[in-house]
């Protein structure tokens, strides 16, 4: 998460009943760290599972809970509440509420400040897998999707009464990111992206092999920022410990070859591909089926090496090839390197880094490399660079690549 992303952003958070409560505790936190006004909304149901002195000592708000508050100098909550407010969320939203939600009810302050509203509204489900799936409640949300509300989740897995399947509500930080990606400009809309992140790893034998330090933060900014910018994203991933951006498909491969094939069989769906991961170049020609051992009477191994595909080259040469764009990590000359390497690789636009020296670092300082000459874009945390990239990209594309 970037800082202050969600800056100048006033939500009002409202609260129905339901074990979930315990998760709005740290999306609040999440969405006030981001930057976002948190005004919290709770229906009396909602105050049986968590207490609204722990959301106003979280959110820094006073907690609303009654329609006839007299704090409001008009006693009118559920009008003024809602009038600063650049979007309504209910978390969570039980079967309950997206039934009066669906139907127009206004019958306590929450619901009512949701009928009287001129803001967008999001709806996050939280309930019992069996209540999920109720026709009443699938016509409900459909109802909801058709009046222009948007559902987020809900997930899939073990629930409070000890059952498991879909009606979960999504975890703290899963809400966050579609909060968040609600409220990114979609300026790939439509754009389909393909994505590659990470390092690749190229076994010796069983248990050793050659790698690099690429952590793939570079590359999983990036997806996730296409993905908030409204792009359908493919991401294949090297070997990496980190999460899954929100609304990102993933793939995970582990060499070069796997990372080539993985490519070339989604490429012709892609409008854009962005080659971030750092591909180990070579490979040894015969990998051991067992464990090499060290003895002091045996001879040092000697290695034969073959070269790796260029998955960006192969990509640039295809007769009708996406917007296809490179990453260049050099350790020194990157104004030579990288205009030579764009060149070479016959792609529009190059992105270029000192790698040694951003491996593993949250921030980053880049290079844009295009026929026009070249870029630098000013260092900054990588989720920023990354949407700043993304819009750089953007602007970049041709008219026709929607109908490729």
């Amino acid at each position: 998460m970037a800082t202050a992303e969600l800056a100048g952003k006033h939500l009002v958070l409202g609260m129905t009943g339901g074990i979930a409560c315990y998760k709005i505790a740290e999306l609040t936190r999440l969405l006030t760290k981001a930057g976002a006004t948190v005004q919290v909304v709770m229906t009396e149901a909602a105050t049986q599972f968590i207490t609204p002195v722990t959301m106003q000592a979280l959110s820094g708000r006073p907690v609303y809970t009654n329609q006839w508050d007299a704090r409001m100098p008009n006693n009118m909550a559920h009008i003024d509440l809602s009038r600063e407010a650049d979007a309504i969320v209910i978390a969570p939203a039980s079967t309950d509420f997206l039934a009066k939600l669906a139907h127009g009810m206004a019958d306590d302050l929450l619901a009512t400040l949701c009928v009287a509203r001129d803001c967008p509204l999001l709806v996050v489900p939280a309930m019992n897998r069996q209540m999920w799936q109720n026709p009443a409640t699938q016509r409900n949300v459909a109802q909801l999707r058709a009046d222009g509300v948007e559902v987020l989740g809900p997930d899939s897995g073990p629930q409070a009464c000890g059952e498991i399947g879909d009606g979960r509500m999504l975890e703290a930080a899963a809400t966050y990111e579609a909060i968040a990606s609600f409220f990114a400009p979609k300026i790939l809309s439509g754009r389909r992206v393909l994505l590659t992140a990470g390092p690749t790893f190229e076994p010796l034998d069983p248990v050793r092999g050659i790698t690099n330090r690429s952590s793939g933060k570079m590359g999983f900014a990036l997806a996730r920022a296409a993905q908030q910018a409204g792009a359908d994203v493919h991401l294949v991933a090297g070997p990496v410990a980190l999460e899954t951006p929100w609304g990102v498909f993933r793939e995970d491969v582990q060499t070069a070859g796997q990372m080539h094939d993985a490519v070339m069989r989604s490429v012709a769906d892609a409008d854009i591909f962005i080659g971030v991961a750092a591909v180990v170049d070579w490979r040894v020609d015969h990998t051991s089926e067992h464990k090499i051992k060290k003895a002091a009477d045996r001879a040092l191994p000697v290695f034969s090496f073959v070269e790796n595909p260029d998955i960006l080259a192969a990509v640039a040469k295809l007769p009708h090839p996406p917007f296809a764009v490179g990453f260049a990590a050099e350790s020194g000359d990157l104004e030579v390197h990288g205009e030579e390497k764009r060149v070479r690789k016959n792609v529009p636009l190059l992105i270029g880094n000192l790698g040694p020296l951003t491996f593993g670092m949250d921030d980053n300082e880049v290079i844009l490399f295009e026929a026009a000459g070249a870029t630098r874009l000013p260092r900054a945390d990588k989720q920023t660079l990354a949407r700043a990239l993304i819009a750089e990209i953007a602007k970049r594309l041709p008219d026709t690549s929607l109908i490729r």
